[in-house]
């Protein structure tokens, strides 16, 4: 896994409430049991026309998007099922980082395993975030994990909440497993002891 630090990026405004799993990355997509090729998938179902060309409304397929890794989503993203697909597939498109008021429990520890930050904001930030966005697209955000800061061009900034074992794991480019194998030598030393 990535590991995560900070990342200054402009932002992709997604003003949708209550996008779910299956908007992010529909149940077709599924059979994959890898991450690979999923990012074709990401919101396939608005980021495609019924022909199959590109939607040009759609906000990830405008110019302005192109390499932004950070999504300014709607309230209560990653609702749904529990499909890991979904932090993979925005991991794959290049997302990693997605801001919101608000996240599904079951996405948000999806995201987190998977290196994907869900950084929760106050309602007032998130809508400052937006009028920011609309008024200058290529404005640079930093997220920065260690200080738990979103920093705006403007040199506001704002803290956010993540636990301490999560944040650890993301700076550090630990899964969960990885976190626990590099006490390897302390588990082997007691299990001799016991």
């Amino acid at each position: 896994m990535q590991p995560f630090v900070a990342l200054t990026s402009k932002m992709i405004p997604l003003p949708y409430q209550d996008v779910d799993t299956d908007q992010i990355i529909p149940a077709r997509y599924l059979r994959a049991t890898d991450k690979a090729g999923l990012a074709e998938g990401l919101f396939s179902s608005w980021r495609y026309l019924p022909d199959g060309s590109p939607n040009p409304e759609f906000p990830l397929n405008r110019p302005e998007a192109q390499g932004s890794q950070i999504l300014l989503a709607g309230d209560n993203f990653g609702c749904g099922s529990s499909r890991e697909h979904a932090p993979w597939a925005l991991l794959g498109w290049g997302v990693r980082a997605v801001i919101s008021t608000s996240f599904a429990d079951i996405f948000r520890n999806n995201a987190l395993k998977n290196g994907l930050l869900p950084v929760q904001v106050s309602s007032e930030f998130h809508s400052l975030l937006f009028e920011i966005a609309a008024q200058v697209p290529g404005a640079l955000v930093t997220v920065d994990l260690p200080s738990q800061t979103i920093s705006l061009p403007d040199g506001r900034w704002v803290n956010f909440p993540i636990d301490a074992f999560n944040k650890t794991c993301l700076i550090n480019g630990f899964h969960q497993l990885g976190y626990l194998l590099q006490f390897q030598d302390q588990i082997a030393a007691y299990e001799r002891t016991h």
